[in-house]
């Protein structure tokens, strides 16, 4: 076992863009060691720690802390600390320990490696510098976080996502309609923090019937393994088990009763907090609910918040202040003043409407204009008011300008079905059917699931023998037997039943989805559905099939019964009705005449309208008429249901109306973007067409001996070859996997990885390659006429970088950048000349022991021609950190100057919000300025 001592300096094998490391300290089983360059600390396990000790010999130049270098020229160790004595550059003696080095040292593995007859095979070198060129384009992608992930690009999401993320430790509502999706706007955010690095520890709090699904979504979708926090994982814990877990999910009624979680999750910090369901989070002024104080105990913590929550104006202006409240406090303290400044946004609100239909301006909207943007707008109202294309030039302008002010802007986001275009019609095919003998006897609500009376009985004759919903379905089946059909039932052993009866009745090919089922085995059973040629006609899912799953490539849904609230309807229809579903919906729902199933069915359509459209005031409806609803659900033969009936449809078209009144235009524009979600949907479409990823890929696969062969169109199956080369590549599974990509294909089969420039697959092969020294010293053969036999070239790959914490942002503006320099035996470089594609298709192989001799016996020739090589590399490396400090400065002094200015008129805009971007310049200014140039790999080419 290696021995640590506090202040022994090491350097991550993996990680070398930390910088060097100080050994804090280490106990039986873990070191811990902190990089001060980079302000990340890591705990290493003893027995595998990827850790080099950093130990400098006579004659090697080293640099203290305080930026002054010496020569060495003796090295004392003492109690386990090296002491080095050597003289500085104006000649003085000098001597210092090893806690005194300079944390950003870097080293010339490269070329060490080279004398040192450690040579790789030349593919290695291809993809190392492949890899370089990869991770830099990648690390200045605008869309990073976004384009990589398991989702079909969608304007207003890509816009909210961007928006959001971009942002340092935002806190927002996501407030979009149902079927508009605000959890994959919550995971596009959360991908983006991570992948930037703006963020590292994130809880997400949510429904215990929601936590299946937010696990999947982020599972399947963006590639993030969440641990499930439960009684099982809390209750036995001899230490915090949050602090064990970056990524927590946890269901919110498990945090209220059980208070050693509570306590556990008190100690713990997070950098983002999720909460689904917000609306459910009951407040009053005298007295907030349990949930409504545990979540504002957190958020109050947290300095990133995102509250997920059904369209605000559904539980009135009250509930949609304590949401806002919970993201900022101290600006929103008062539910009347709240109020009356909400009303100030009508008027503006018109005129933004009147603006977009270019409408003529009356003298109020003018007004409302003027008092938002001040003199300032004059000249926009003029030239807006002439026409021609500077008045539409105008219009946009004075548009945009309103959106910066508006008063909840930048703290709540919501799209509306009605500023949403894509969505599909539904029709609904209602199937009234006799009641048969055996259900007779069954009373109210229990002939909602009349089968689960007989299934609790268990007797030998199956219940779904004489039940005609099932022989209604056996022929509808029939009928739509070229079609994918979803059948949803409420529980999943009446799932399991009507597959049995399929099967035995009708040889149907069908497949099950329940609670009962693993993961994996529901993804089985949803790609054998999804499966076009050879698949099943139809998926038979209990009560869950509804949640956290796309079938949008079926159009038809079965509802063998129907579940007690308007929100579940709304998310079993949800799973075929969604943005982008190229046909009607055919909505099927048999039901049993004269019973509480009838008067379900009724309500839902009459006084609803639940199955043809979204009905976003089906919770406050529910909640008004409910005790009344089930009194006639219980009594089915009851009198005044036709009343009830007429009543609920009333004081539905009343919510209805005042939803539409009270539509904040200017807030649906700010949520929906529209310029730049455009150019991301182009961006994205350009980057899936690209072939540079499949290209790269079966490099990597190649040089690391994983095996693919064809599955299918656009997929592969890849599995661990005889020679592969580190048992350490992220395959994800021992045995294989099926990938593809291409993305229509991931969206319809679950079951297939979905391989992106931001997949786990690829950035921890990536890393494999260049965390290490993997094809960083190569020797070849150039085969060119035009050079004399003999003739030597050396390509030298120097990296760009500037060792910073990830959060300060600077991978965009430098990410470790490779500069290539292609050096004759004169020190001209012909790097411009020759590109590195053209040059490595000419070069091939040498046999190991011919490739050693020329590396020793050139060994001084080589060691001359890379000092005027590193000075070649040097004039680029300047030119790099000067155009990487203008950019930060042109970036972020704009960002600034418009936050100092927004601030001004939006209130919203916090003070810390802005220290926190002049912090960020400050200190990224001064990391750039510090930004260092290393060889990273060294090619040695010889003619022949």
């Amino acid at each position: 076992m290696t021995g640590f001592t506090p202040g022994q300096r090491w350097v991550s094998d993996s990680e070398a863009e930390l910088g060097l490391g100080t050994v804090l300290s280490q106990d039986a089983r873990l070191v811990v060691i902190l990089f001060p360059a980079s302000g990340e600390t890591r705990h290493y396990a003893l027995r595998n720690a990827p850790l080099t000790r950093v130990r400098f010999s006579p004659g090697d130049s080293i640099t203290h802390h305080e930026g002054w270098s010496m020569v060495v020229s003796d090295v004392v160790e003492e109690d386990g600390l090296l002491a080095y004595a050597g003289l500085r550059e104006d000649g003085t003696p000098a001597a210092f320990a090893e806690t005194m080095l300079d944390n950003f040292i870097q080293f010339r593995l490269a070329s060490d490696r080279l004398f040192a007859s450690q040579i790789d095979p030349l593919p290695w070198f291809s993809l190392r510098f492949e890899s370089l060129r990869h991770y830099c384009r990648i690390q200045r992608s605008p869309l990073l976080g976004l384009a990589g992930v398991r989702t079909q690009p969608i304007g207003h999401q890509l816009h909210i996502a961007r928006d959001v993320a971009d942002r340092m430790a935002p806190r927002v509502l996501l407030a979009d309609e149902v079927g508009l999706g605000k959890t994959i706007e919550a995971g596009l955010i959360l991908h983006r923090q991570l992948q930037t690095g703006r963020i590292r520890r994130v809880l997400i709090v949510v429904p215990e019937n929601l936590q299946h699904q937010w696990l999947v979504e982020m599972r399947r979708r963006f590639n993030l393994e969440f641990a499930l926090f439960n009684a099982d994982r809390c209750d036995g814990a001899e230490s915090n088990p949050f602090e064990e877990a970056q990524l927590a999910l946890v269901a919110l009624e498990f945090l209220l009763e059980n208070d050693k979680a509570r306590d556990y999750l008190d100690q713990s910090d997070w950098d983002m907090l999720i909460v689904d369901e917000a609306h459910h989070l009951v407040w009053h002024e005298e007295q907030p609910s349990e949930e409504y104080l545990l979540i504002e105990g957190l958020a109050r913590r947290t300095p990133a918040v995102l509250l997920l929550t059904a369209t605000p104006e559904q539980l009135g202006q009250a509930s949609h202040f304590a949401r806002l409240r919970l993201l900022d406090p101290d600006r929103f303290h008062s539910l009347e003043e709240f109020i009356k400044e909400t009303e100030r946004y009508q008027p503006v609100a018109e005129a933004v409407q009147h603006l977009l239909e270019q409408d003529h301006l009356s003298t109020e909207d003018v007004t409302a204009i003027t008092g938002w943007l001040g003199d300032s707008a004059a000249d926009l109202l003029a030239t807006a008011a002439e026409g021609g294309e500077q008045a539409a030039a105008a219009r946009e302008s004075l548009i945009r300008q309103l959106l910066d002010r508006h008063g909840t802007g930048r703290v709540l986001y919501r799209n509306t079905r009605a500023a949403i275009s894509g969505f599909p019609e539904r029709q609904l095919h209602a199937y009234p059917l006799p009641c048969p003998e055996q259900y007779q006897d069954l009373e109210g609500q229990a002939a909602l699931y009349p089968e689960q009376a007989l299934q609790a009985e268990g007797g030998e004759t199956p219940w779904w023998q004489a039940d005609p919903r099932v022989e209604w379905l056996i022929d509808t089946l029939k009928l739509l037997k070229r079609n994918k059909v979803l059948v949803i039932c409420a529980h999943a052993e009446t799932a399991l039943d009507l597959e049995d009866a399929l099967r035995l009745r009708s040889g149907t090919p069908a497949t099950v989805f329940h609670e009962g089922m693993s993961i994996v085995e529901r993804d089985r059973a949803a790609a054998f559905f999804a499966d076009e040629e050879f698949g099943a006609q139809v998926l038979i899912c209990s009560e869950i099939g509804s949640e956290g799953r796309n079938f949008q490539f079926a159009h038809h849904l079965v509802m063998f019964d129907l579940p007690s609230h308007p929100d579940l309807l709304e998310q079993r229809i949800g799973r075929l009705d969604r943005i982008g579903q190229q046909h009607t919906i055919g909505l099927h729902v048999p039901y049993l005449e004269g019973t509480a199933q009838a008067h379900l069915v009724e309500w839902y359509d009459s006084a609803l309208n639940a199955f043809r459209a979204t009905c976003p005031t089906g919770n406050a409806l529910q909640h008004s008429f409910g005790s009344e609803l089930l009194q006639h659900l219980d009594h089915p033969q009851q009198d005044g249901w036709n009343d009830l009936l007429e009543r609920a449809s009333k004081r539905r078209l009343a919510l209805e109306e005042e939803m539409h009144n009270g539509r904040d235009r200017l807030l649906e524009l700010h949520s929906r973007g529209h310029q730049d979600a455009e150019q991301m949907l182009e961006t994205i479409a350009n980057q899936d067409s690209d072939f540079q990823l499949p290209i790269y890929m079966e490099r990597l696969f190649d040089v690391f001996g994983v095996d693919s062969e064809d599955h299918s169109d656009n997929a592969l199956i890849l599995r661990p070859g005889e020679r592969m080369l580190d048992a350490g590549f992220p395959l994800g599974n021992d045995e294989g996997v099926t990938v593809t990509y291409d993305r229509d294909t991931a969206l319809s089969r679950e079951d297939m990885q979905f391989l992106t420039w931001e997949h786990p697959m690829l950035q921890g092969g990536m890393d494999l390659v260049l965390s290490g020294s993997m094809g960083n010293s190569a020797v070849g053969l150039l085969k060119n006429k035009a050079l004399k036999p003999g003739t030597m070239l050396l390509e030298c790959i120097y990296v760009c970088e500037a060792v910073a914490p990830r959060a300060l942002q600077l991978q965009r503006v430098l990410p470790p950048t490779p500069i290539r320099c292609l050096l004759d035996v004169n020190g001209n470089n012909l790097a411009s000349k020759v590109s590195f594609d053209t040059l490595d298709s000419q070069v091939e192989s040498l046999p190991r022991q011919l490739a050693v001799k020329i590396a020793k016996t050139q060994r001084e020739p080589i060691e001359a021609i890379l000092s005027k090589g590193e000075a070649a590399a040097a004039a680029q490396h300047q030119q790099l950190v000067d155009n990487a400090r203008a950019q930060l400065n042109s970036e972020l002094q704009e960002e600034i100057e418009r936050l100092k200015a927004l601030q001004r008129v939006n209130p919203l805009v916090r003070d810390e919000e802005i220290a926190a971007q002049e912090q960020r310049l400050r200190e990224g200014d001064h990391l750039l300025q510090q930004a260092k140039l290393r060889l990273d790999a060294i090619r040695v080419l010889v003619a022949g």
